[in-house]
């Protein structure tokens, strides 16, 4: 899966959880299952997130997209 500025929070989490250390590093906290949080993580995108924790949002993509690419 490429992450894109249009990719959802919740996809990535849901894909590949344990990236979610990474994501924590730019301030987007770990989603709980059954929480509102969880319920928000569906309609928000990495460009959302990305502007709402004030992260540049190529540096962003770059680092998701090595994560995830250490996994394959």
């Amino acid at each position: 899966m490429k992450i894109t500025k249009d990719t959802r929070v919740s996809d990535i989490l849901k894909e590949y959880g344990d990236i979610a250390d990474v994501m924590e590093v730019f301030g987007v906290k770990r989603v709980g299952r059954y929480s509102l949080r969880s319920f928000l993580a569906k309609f928000l995108t990495v460009k959302t997130a990305a502007r709402v924790h004030r992260v540049p949002l190529d540096d962003f993509l770059d680092i998701l997209n090595k994560a995830v690419s250490d996994k394959a």
